[in-house]
């Protein structure tokens, strides 16, 4: 019997997908919730717009001081397609997997470097350098079969 009166609220947690365009035998998965990447990779593209939020500031960090292209970890669409235009955005952001794993090897060293400011600006999010890695280590993955990648997000 439904409780009444009682309101029920679902919390939606952001998802990361990974494709690789040929699918590989194995697919490689995150070893935890992806949540923590649709946020970092949004506001390493938020960036331009001039967010200030703490991960949006470790993303021009990377950018300025450590001399990452943070352009393939920012080539990602929303899954959701309502519109041709969706669909059009969704297949522009396929990818060679090489670029992204170099990316991604870059920013998780940083991460793992002991840097006093990287350290305070990634405070919040103590997952990010794990869900990097694995992601670095699924880009590697496509990278070795020669395949492209695909990121996008789901809310």
């Amino acid at each position: 019997m439904p409780h009444v009166g009682r309101r029920c609220y679902y919390a939606v947690v952001p998802r990361l997908f990974f494709e690789t365009d040929p699918p590989l035998s194995s697919p490689p998965e995150f070893s935890g919730p992806s949540d923590v990447l649709v946020y970092f990779l949004s506001l390493a593209f938020s960036t331009r717009y001039g967010s200030q939020h703490p991960l949006s500031q470790l993303a021009l960090l990377l950018r300025r001081d450590r001399k990452i292209d943070l352009a393939p970890l920012t080539t990602f669409a929303d899954r959701d397609v309502e519109v041709e235009a969706d669909q059009v955005e969704l297949d522009r952001v396929w990818q060679d997997a090489a670029p992204l794993a170099a990316t991604l090897r870059a920013v998780v060293d940083a991460l793992a470097s002991g840097d006093d400011e990287i350290a305070e600006l990634s405070a919040d999010a103590p997952d990010l350098g794990a869900r990097l890695d694995d992601l670095r280590r699924m880009a590697e993955q496509a990278a070795t079969a020669g395949a492209r990648v695909r990121l996008s997000f789901e809310l």
